[in-house]
């Protein structure tokens, strides 16, 4: 009698995603680029994977394997404009990224921007670094008003705007930051404004808002302005604000539409409210950088704000603000960038560390990173 024995391998197997679209991204600058907020085109992504199910995918690091963070944009469209994922990329270096099938991870959020109709119509925006408000049609006529951007410090990566609203002392550091800031009859931390006849012709706040991504890595939202005199020019105007997570500085679009027979530029400045005690100040007109590091106010540390325009732009400091004048088209968008920090956060300790950061910034704007999707 034989006996036959049989015997039975068990190979492992390993089943994994298979990759639908890979993305390059590539730093070609001498500077790494840390925490940066990256938009890729969602048209080329469905050239490449037109069955995407936008529940049902995750964006890996190919060299890691793990979750990248993402968010799909669209802007002032009903359908998606871009996907946008944070990365870290050194610099002369390039990050692959893999758009599988998969369930993604549940992010933590970074932006946050909302109308604030409890606070007298304020429309306020923060990030993992900082926070904004702006004031809205309620609080004018009123000894409270103001026309600029304001500026919420914090040393917390938590959004903290519900926070503060609800308990309603926001002017008291409870540890994690504080509204200190001053604006008054300047343009605060950043906002622009006709400059017709040598004087800045502030609006009236701003009367409707518009929400159009929320996070969690890129809020954007408009303001849109009612007709006001500008020296005798007749102006209306739509502000688009976006913050990305980790930037200590919004991107601001505006449109300036104006009454004038025939068309012409339109004086504009970009203004940084100034201290009665003396601070540091920046103002390089060849790379666009108005910057401050504010004198400290006690116990509440130092605020430093910085604006950086991408047009031609001439700077000068006057009793109460400094400013960075420049021009736009009838009914054409002007992009500049404005925004703030805090010593306390630990961050930025210094004025030189602020300059150097604005300065870095100001070169990131003019190298963007090459990306290419397969």
């Amino acid at each position: 009698m034989k006996l036959f024995f049989w015997f039975v391998f068990i190979i492992p197997v390993c089943f994994s995603a298979q990759t639908k679209a890979t993305i390059s991204i590539e730093n070609n600058s001498d500077t790494d680029r840390k925490e940066a907020v990256v938009a890729i085109s969602w048209k080329t992504i469905l050239d490449r994977y037109p069955k995407i199910d936008t529940s049902n995918f995750v964006v890996i690091n190919t060299k890691t394997r793990k979750q990248v963070i993402f968010q799909l944009e669209h802007g002032t469209s009903s359908a998606i404009q871009n996907l946008l994922v944070q990365i870290d990329v050194k610099a002369k270096s390039k990050l692959n990224l893999s758009i599988q099938e998969g369930k993604p991870e549940i992010f933590t959020v970074k932006t946050y921007a909302r109308y604030v109709p409890e606070r007298k119509d304020d429309f306020a925006w923060e990030n993992d670094q900082i926070a904004f408000r702006t004031y809205g049609k309620a609080i004018e006529g009123s000894n409270e008003d103001a026309f600029g951007f304001d500026v919420w410090v914090k040393r917390t990566s938590r959004m903290i705007i519900n926070e503060r609203y609800q308990l309603a002392d926001y002017h008291t550091d409870h540890g994690d930051g504080l509204d200190y800031y001053q604006v008054g009859h300047t343009l605060g931390a950043g906002n622009m404004a006709p400059y017709v006849k040598d004087t800045v012709r502030y609006s009236a706040n701003y009367h409707r808002w518009k929400l159009l991504d929320n996070g969690p890595l890129r809020s954007t939202f408009q303001l849109i302005y009612d007709e006001w005199n500008s020296g005798g020019i007749k102006v209306t105007a739509v502000k688009t604000i976006t913050l990305d997570a980790g930037s200590q500085l919004s991107r601001v679009e505006n449109v300036f539409n104006f009454d004038e027979d025939k068309p012409m530029p339109l004086p504009v400045v970009v203004g940084i409210s100034k201290r009665p005690a003396a601070g540091n100040i920046l103002l390089n007109e060849q790379q666009g950088i108005m910057a401050y590091w504010e004198p400290t106010f006690g116990k509440n540390g130092t605020t430093a704000v910085g604006s950086i325009l991408t047009t031609p732009t001439n700077m000068w400091a006057d009793k109460v603000q400094l400013l960075a004048k420049t021009t736009v088209n009838n009914n054409e968008p002007i992009i500049y960038y404005t925004g703030a920090a805090w010593d306390k956060a630990g961050k930025f300790t210094d004025a030189k560390k602020w300059f150097e950061y604005l300065e870095n910034f100001s070169l990131e704007i003019k190298n963007p990173l090459i990306i290419s999707v397969k």
